[in-house]
């Protein structure tokens, strides 16, 4: 199987340029390619193309596409919004937010959030990562992180926001994704601490918001966005189509 790459670079045929030192190093170093070795590359506007490693040292790797073999695609625009959680937790819950066809990462800061700064360098690497071995054809954008209260100021009303209530308001998740039906949708995650009950009060009175409940069990923050997310794409996502890379690969 092909190599997978995100660029930034405009992919059309022919078209070579040179992979940045990180890029190189990988390829080189950890995959071992050389001069006339296949990857694939996606850069989320121009569909997945197969490309040729046409020049390679040590240090530059000139690559040129040769074929678009998937045409870009479309996901659902699904933001969610979560509170900073710790460093390793906080780098699973985006990877997994990307594996989930989230489009829209949106760190939020609450009453209770202990991490109030992220490395935005480090979450990007770690989106392109889970985009490039999930095969998804786009990365999702990545917001600063913001007060939860200036964000939901700025909120556009036709969005609905799903609540994950650790405290058990609202109908079983499932009940309250099916009951509100499509539309543009947010999720929304709190802290380890979880939110307090001013911020649980002041949230529910907002009409775009829809509470949920996620069961009997304290979850983790991280864990309880897994679960929700899973829901949603279960209901609502996309979840119904099936691959349209398997068996696709380029042999020759």
């Amino acid at each position: 199987m092909a190599v997978r790459l995100y660029v930034e670079k405009r992919l059309t045929k022919g078209a070579a340029f040179e992979l940045g030192p990180e890029q190189t190093h990988y390829l080189v170093h950890v995959m071992r390619l050389a001069a006339r070795d296949r990857v694939r590359l996606f850069n989320g506007r121009d569909g997945e193309w197969d490309a040729v490693i046409e020049k390679q040292s040590k240090k530059r790797i000139l690559i040129a596409p040769k074929k678009c073999c998937r045409p870009q695609d479309t996901i659902a625009n699904l933001w969610f919004l979560f509170a900073p959680i710790k460093r390793n937790c906080i780098d699973n819950l985006v990877e997994k937010a990307t594996e989930l066809g989230v489009a829209h990462l949106k760190p939020v800061v609450t009453e209770r959030t202990e991490t109030k700064r992220i490395n935005m360098k480090r979450l990007k690497a770690h989106v392109i990562e889970a985009a490039e071995q999930t095969k998804r054809l786009c990365i999702p954008k990545i917001d600063e992180a913001k007060p939860l209260e200036k964000v939901l100021n700025d909120w556009p009303s036709a969005r609905r926001l799903l609540l994950c209530d650790e405290t058990g308001g609202g109908p079983p998740i499932l009940e309250a994704i099916v009951r509100a039906g499509p539309g543009e949708w947010a999720i929304l995650t709190g802290p380890e601490g979880g939110f307090t009950r001013g911020e649980l009060d002041a949230l529910r009175q907002l009409p775009f918001v829809i509470s949920a409940s996620l069961g009997p069990r304290v979850l983790r923050a991280d864990t309880a966005a897994i679960a929700a997310l899973t829901c949603w794409q279960a209901v609502l996502g996309d979840w119904k189509k099936r691959p349209n890379f398997r068996f696709k690969e380029t042999t020759s």
